[in-house]
């Protein structure tokens, strides 16, 4: 650790990625800003990519939201603010066409059109093609102080690592794609993610037969964008469940996602926690919306209809080997009930597998050894998104994303306008006396450093 402060101009508030999430909290700090002049909180929020982008690879023509638009980036903290999803469409000229729409769940590529509005109106706060390389803790008189966020400055000359310092961070690095252990992507196996990136090539080279794993609603999507846009292929959709699963977004479940919910949750014992993630998993994980459900058994029943199979749906089963030569991809798969396999010759594999939440210890480097973290090796995160830290740290660690303390809400979109202003009244007011531990807790272990964001 440094021992001196250095000439730095220093923030308060230095956000790492900007996603959603930190585009959110942009956006509120702009408008306390805008409130109180006289008070504003300095804040910069560095991002590796060139310009604001969320999921590009996703973006199906006409895939829609599963969140209501109400639930934006703004409107559930400040209804009255003008960065929310009806003034973006009122900017647009869509106001009195959306609602005629009729809709609560826009399209998707509709939504991420919103996002760049936004994040056009606060680029002053932001800068894009920077890529955190560290993070290092800054004391002075023997307490942690600051912290400088080192990063590559795409203005600097051949990108040279500069250094912004920070009294607090905020980590908001999303989720990156999981896939199988021993699954290694190439240009015929990849993420769903890249979906949308890939499908053009695909249909050019004229596949004969692509296979899709999993079972959720991006499989789901998955399956639906290849059989459209790929009118020769046989495309086969492999999962472990006898079909797909229904997404309960009945009024009664979706009170998981309320910002009350978030109070309930954090201060519940462990079991009480891992209780309530079990319940409610079919709210947001390994689930498809009816529709396209239905959707996709019309294709499936169609083709029976008319004798051309070209959606193979293998319930029921899994990928139990895959082999990959310079022709093709030979995968294996065993139908569970029975145990009998057969190997399928695919010229390319799709693992709509899923997400993981960022690495908050691997991101920090250096500076996790100031953390506390519970039995299972996992950040002490307090009701206010902060991290727990050992004594004699007066900087702090916000992260966004935190499921494990903040429940089903902490990856999605649900209680973003919320968060980002209770993160915000934190960094303002300052963090309140955390509750007692429910688990044991810990300091990190040695931390890596040089992981980015």
């Amino acid at each position: 650790m440094t021992s001196e402060v250095l000439p730095h101009e220093v923030h308060d508030m230095v956000g790492i990625g900007f996603g959603p999430s930190n585009l959110a909290l942009a956006i509120a700090v702009r408008e306390h800003n805008e409130r109180t002049p006289d008070a504003p909180v300095r804040a910069v929020f560095l991002e590796r990519q060139a310009a604001f982008g969320w999921h590009r690879g996703m973006l199906i023509d006409d895939a829609t939201m599963q969140v209501s638009f109400l639930k934006d980036l703004v409107t559930m903290r400040d209804p009255a603010s003008d960065f929310s999803f009806l003034c973006y469409l009122r900017d647009r000229d869509r106001l009195a066409e959306f609602i005629n729409h009729k809709t609560m769940f826009p399209l998707r590529t509709e939504f991420h059109d919103y996002f760049e509005w936004a994040a056009a109106r606060v680029s002053d706060q932001v800068r894009y093609g920077a890529e955190v390389v560290a993070v290092r803790p800054v004391e002075v008189d023997g307490e942690t102080e600051f912290f400088d966020v080192l990063y590559r400055d795409p203005e600097a000359p051949d990108e040279a690592v500069t250094s912004v310092r920070a009294r607090n961070i905020v980590i908001a690095t999303g989720l990156r794609p999981k896939l199988p252990e021993d699954a290694v992507t190439t240009d015929r196996v990849w993420h769903n993610i890249e979906l949308m990136h890939r499908v053009g090539a695909l249909a050019k080279s004229d596949p004969h037969r692509v296979l899709v794993v999993g079972s959720g609603q991006s499989g789901a999507e998955t399956v639906a964008e290849l059989h459209t846009a790929l009118p020769r292929a046989q495309v086969c959709a492999v999962f472990s469940r006898y079909g797909y699963a229904p997404a309960d977004d009945s009024p009664f479940a979706n009170r998981i996602f309320d910002p009350r919910a978030v109070d309930h949750f954090h201060g519940a014992s462990e079991d009480v926690k891992r209780l309530l993630l079990d319940y409610h998993r079919n709210t947001n994980y390994s689930v498809v919306d009816m529709d396209l459900i239905e959707d996709l058994y019309r294709r499936e029943y169609r083709e029976k209809v008319t004798g051309r199979k070209r959606l193979d749906i293998r319930n029921a089963s899994r990928v139990t080997y895959a082999r990959e030569t310079d022709e093709a991809v030979y995968v294996t798969i065993q139908f569970l009930p029975t145990g009998e396999t057969e190997t399928l010759e695919c010229d390319a594999v799709v693992y709509a597998t899923g997400f993981l939440p960022a690495d908050v210890f691997g991101l920090l480097g250096r500076a996790a050894s100031v953390c506390e973290q519970d039995a299972d090796g996992r950040p002490v995160v307090d009701r206010d998104y902060r991290l727990r830290t050992v004594p004699g740290v007066r900087a702090g660690i916000y992260v966004q994303g935190s499921e494990h303390s903040h429940g089903l809400t902490a990856t999605l979109l649900s209680t973003t306008a919320v968060r980002v202003g209770e993160i915000l009244d934190s960094v303002v007011n300052g963090s309140p006396e955390p509750a007692p531990a429910a688990v044991e807790t810990s300091s990190a272990a040695p931390a890596v450093q040089g992981i980015t964001a």
